[in-house]
């Protein structure tokens, strides 16, 4: 427990902060002067501050207190500062230059991948996307909130196959469970993961806890699921009955083993049907949920055409600065040669602390 002189009260203009302060106006300045340069008349910076307790031990000048030392706890910051600008392109167009991947965890957010379906040219960038995507929110996990993402971040992939090959993707299928991260794996048979994965494909599949198969007509991936559902027991009675000068009758009662669905009974399995695999227990013969039945359908766009989400009109949208008469404002008039001249002023006075003459 602290006493009263061990409490410091923290403010903005302490030297605590001073090193944050220095961050936050070199991105500005950084971030006017690409607003000039680019042409952009929009603009933010975001600022994130985490805050961890550490312990320490010092030197007991309380009477009060037994021992030679006694504990305190104080706060330890660590900041990131970023900034984004709006830029046009040449169809009139905007587009933000940076997406902050690593916070996709720390609050409840969602991130739409948009790839053509026919035209594979730039479907790499989407693989790399995905695979840094990764990696930084197990770096998030680990280096600040101690393993575990605030919020689960659940990954669609849809069109699995239209994404093409993500860099070690079976590596960090297996990796990303823990920090409270998972991936769905949609895909029109099972033979397009092996063609794109080769013998990886089967390290995916293995790390997944959940098959739900909708129906088709593959054969590979019909063969797979009817051995994955296993087998039954079923009692095999034969009966036989031989008529001549000397009539005789014989009955055969035998138990075997039967697949719980055949190749055949799975590629004419009726439509409205579903078969669920999780790990641990037996599958599951289920009909698919009709979404006309839940309670939030009519939001949806197949309800009511005017809640299709029009990304276009997204995209073209325009934050606007609203000030009253009795508002109060700083306006900032900055040149390209100003900040490169400050930013080479900056590196002279850095370079003489680190040389300095005698």
């Amino acid at each position: 427990m602290m006493n009263e002189e061990y409490i410091k009260r923290l403010d903005f203009d302490s030297d605590t902060f001073e090193a944050m302060k220095t961050d936050m106006n070199f991105i500005l300045q950084r971030m006017i002067g690409s607003m000039i340069e680019k042409d952009s008349t929009e603009g933010s910076m975001t600022i994130k501050i985490d805050v961890n307790m550490v312990t320490e031990w010092i030197p007991n000048n309380n009477p009060d207190v037994e021992g030679e030392t006694r504990m305190i706890r104080k706060p330890q910051f660590k900041h990131k500062c970023a900034s984004t600008i709006k830029i046009n392109d040449e169809k009139s167009g905007s587009f933000n230059n940076e997406m902050e991947l690593d916070m996709m965890g720390d609050q409840r957010s969602a991130l739409f991948v948009i790839i053509s379906d026919t035209d594979d040219t730039f479907n790499f960038v989407v693989a790399m996307m995905y695979s840094q995507l990764f990696n930084l929110l197990c770096d998030r996990a680990d280096d600040v909130h101690h393993g575990r993402l605030p919020y689960h971040v659940r990954i669609l992939c849809d069109e699995f196959a239209n994404i093409g090959q993500i860099p070690k993707f079976d590596k960090l299928i297996a990796t990303i469970r823990s920090r409270e991260i998972s991936a769905s794996i949609i895909l029109q048979s099972q033979s397009q993961l092996k063609t794109i994965y080769k013998d990886a494909a089967e390290t995916i599949l293995g790390n997944c806890d959940t098959m739900l198969f909708l129906g088709g007509k593959e054969s590979s991936t019909l063969k797979e699921i009817s051995e994955t559902l296993g087998k039954e027991t079923i009692d095999l009675y034969n009966t036989s009955d031989t008529r001549g000068q000397s009539r005789s009758y014989g009955m055969n009662y035998q138990k075997t083993g039967k697949e719980l669905m055949s190749r055949d009974e799975l590629a004419v399995m009726d439509g409205n049907k579903c078969i669920l695999q999780l790990r641990g227990v037996r599958p599951f013969f289920s009909d698919k949920y009709d979404i006309t039945k839940h309670k939030r359908y009519k939001e949806l766009s197949d309800y009511d055409k005017r809640n299709e989400f029009d990304v276009e009109a997204y995209m073209r949208h325009r934050m606007e600065v609203k000030l009253t008469r009795s508002e109060e404002f700083d306006l900032y008039v900055f040149s390209g040669d100003s900040l490169m001249e400050q930013e080479n002023n900056e590196n002279k006075e850095a370079e003489h602390v680190e040389n300095p003459t005698t």
